[in-house]
């Protein structure tokens, strides 16, 4: 069952807006999206994804229009404050506005500068939750990612900064937390593993590298901080997450005897 969605602070708030809708598209498998999700998608009158949403999980959009607004690192992205734009012009225009990110909305997402354009403008809004990538990088690889007795805490990061912002604050993160998800860093593999180890970690400490989760053909590396530059090498174009922390070394053991005569990288691929 659909929620009323949330209501912003201004009481003159024009009733002929329509709806916006933040919703998490998941990690990229179309059934991971959540059933609230897919019941938007099917009442949508207009879509803006982004770049890696699935086509199945769009189809479930049939009367839509559908609008591109992705951002892919190295490659031309939609700016930040037109997508807000966008979003506000759509709500004039439409009943149901969808604003389909990959993940969950609220973890790296920018959802923060949508939901303050529209509180803004008075639009009315809602946000639905999604898998994000380093939960279905835990599933692909059969590992927890909080373990007890030895990892109690967590910390999801990115290298990836805006304007202004201090450029190290996600080593700092992954210093006070037992492990953790590194998000949009493979391109970026040797500057996040020599930065690790300034800030402390041994360069024996397990590395899952997953590419694509929850997809077919997703890959698996495990390798170490100090192999991690080694190991991105052979990274594809595909979404990729990097998994830190010492409950990835058993299962690195175990890919190790299966993958004998490869040392210190070490590769499955999903079916």
């Amino acid at each position: 069952m659909d929620r009323s969605p949330q209501r912003v602070a201004q009481a003159d708030r024009p009733e002929a807006l329509g709806t916006v809708y933040l919703v998490g598209a998941g990690p990229g498998a179309p059934d991971l999206l959540t059933v609230r999700a897919a019941n938007i998608l099917a009442r949508a009158d207009i879509v803006f994804h982004d770049a890696l949403v699935h086509e199945d999980t769009l189809a479930l959009a049939p009367n839509a229009r559908k609008v591109a607004v992705g951002k892919r690192c190295g490659r031309h992205s939609t700016a930040q404050r037109f997508i807000d734009k966008q979003l506000v012009d759509a709500a004039r225009r439409h009943r149901v506005v969808v604003r389909l990110k990959g993940g969950d909305p609220m973890l790296f997402g920018r959802a923060q500068e949508e939901i303050s354009a529209l509180e803004t403008a008075g639009v009315p809004y809602d946000i639905v939750p999604g898998v994000t990538a380093a939960l279905a990088a835990a599933a692909e690889i059969g590992t927890s990612l909080t373990q007890r007795g030895s990892v109690r805490s967590f910390a999801f990061v990115t290298p990836r900064t805006g304007a202004g912002e201090d450029p190290s604050r996600w080593v700092d993160a992954m210093r006070g937390a037992d492990a953790g998800a590194i998000y949009m860093g493979a391109r970026e593999a040797p500057a996040i593993a020599a930065a690790l180890i300034v800030a402390g970690h041994a360069e024996a400490t397990p590395v899952a590298i997953v590419e694509g989760a929850s997809l077919p053909g997703s890959r698996v590396y495990y390798t170490t901080i100090g192999g991690l530059e080694q190991a991105a090498e052979r990274a594809s174009t595909a979404p990729t997450l990097l998994l830190v922390g010492p409950q990835f070394r058993a299962r690195a053991g175990m890919q190790r005897e299966e993958d004998e005569g490869v040392p210190d990288l070490l590769a499955r691929t999903g079916s």
